[in-house]
């Protein structure tokens, strides 16, 4: 670092996002994008929106705030779109945490939550996740803290049932709940239905995963009309046009398209379930995923070494370093052509084939 970075900023560890390399092609398995390109609406209506460039885009968001109120059933004031869901989720550690409000999390969850506690000189705790990687919601019921949940959660892949998250809602009422609903289309139980419900609640969501549109970078705040003006206030304080005109308009085709939506979700559940009996029979343990990924480890295997071994033969997954799960390696659901290249060369590994 130079000599004149702040020193607020001096012991701050960045998230580290998932390897994007440029001089070799891999099969790619390491960042939970799509294995599927945006639906032909979301391209058509981005390819449109780009002749109009000169233009600032619309600070509200408009069409694709009526589009989504109308498909959840819910008013345009409960939305707030963002540059990707990491944006909501800084907005709401600025907005709501603070030193009478700490943030609360598990210890092994989406790593970004503890840079955006560090960044904003926030306090928080990390919980630590039961041995079997589930979160013990009684950690979280009348913690009096601003709880931050990733459901499913990442890496695990692991869902509450909304029963649970609705308990946690319930006994922090003076505290806002953010669920994290990166992967909720994948075979979990969304909280948005509580959000009329609960004036404490936020949930959190990105068109990164079901939606194909990763870098398109957006996301967006879901939450009653009085909590969505608070993060509008943080956001119009730092960036109004945060959402381009040509994410927005991918944005409204994908929605529009919701036959390819929910086409790619369900073909993206079956592989998993393809991808995690293969493993099994491999000998390998998995969690019960709920998301696009599968996380995994091998009894006679090294997580980082599998890792290595791949990745010197063209296939790029997740491994990290944390003790409790550098044994896993956390492994994208692609094209069934995709896994089963991983799977043969897994395979060749554990059979000592070079």
């Amino acid at each position: 670092m130079s000599r004149f970075f702040s020193e607020k900023y001096r012991h701050l560890t960045p998230y580290t996002p998932g390897e994007q390399p440029k001089n070799r092609r891999f099969v790619k398995l390491n960042t939970n994008e799509s294995p599927y390109s945006p639906s032909p609406l979301a391209r058509e209506y981005a390819a449109k929106a780009a002749e109009s460039l000169q233009l600032y885009c619309d600070p509200d968001c408009t069409a694709l705030t009526e589009k989504l109120a109308a498909l959840y059933g819910i008013e345009k004031e409960n939305i707030l779109f963002t540059n990707g869901s990491d944006e909501a989720l800084n907005f709401a550690f600025m907005a709501f945490c603070d030193d009478a409000h700490p943030a609360v999390f598990p210890d092994i969850t989406y790593g970004f939550y503890p840079v955006f506690a560090q960044i904003n000189n926030l306090p928080y705790r990390e919980i630590p996740l039961r041995d079997d990687f589930t979160v013990d919601v009684d950690d979280y019921c009348g913690v009096n803290k601003t709880v931050f949940i990733a459901n499913p959660n990442a890496p695990t892949g692991i869902a509450l049932p909304l029963s649970e998250i609705e308990r946690i809602v319930i006994s922090n009422p003076d505290n806002i709940v953010v669920v994290d609903e990166a992967y909720v289309d994948f075979g979990a139980e969304s909280a948005v239905s509580l959000i009329t419900k609960y004036d404490n609640l936020i949930v959190t969501q990105t068109f990164s995963k079901s939606r194909s549109l990763a870098g398109g970078r957006l996301g967006m705040a879901l939450a009653c009309a009085e909590v969505i003006r608070d993060l509008n206030t943080v956001k119009y304080s730092t960036n109004p046009y945060n959402v381009n005109s040509v994410t927005q308009a991918a944005g409204l085709g994908a929605l529009t398209d919701d036959e390819y939506f929910r086409h790619n979700c369900a073909e993206i559940m079956e592989n998993r379930a393809y991808l995690t009996d293969e493993l099994s029979h491999l000998g390998f343990i998995t969690t019960d995923s709920s998301t696009t990924f599968v996380f995994a480890k091998h009894p006679d295997l090294d997580g980082g070494q599998l890792y290595l071994d791949l990745k010197e033969r063209g296939v790029l997954i997740r491994h990290f370093t944390l003790d409790r799960i550098r044994d896993y390696n956390r492994i994208t659901v692609g094209t069934r052509e995709q896994l089963d290249i991983l799977l043969k060369h897994i395979k060749d590994i554990l059979g000592g084939t070079p």
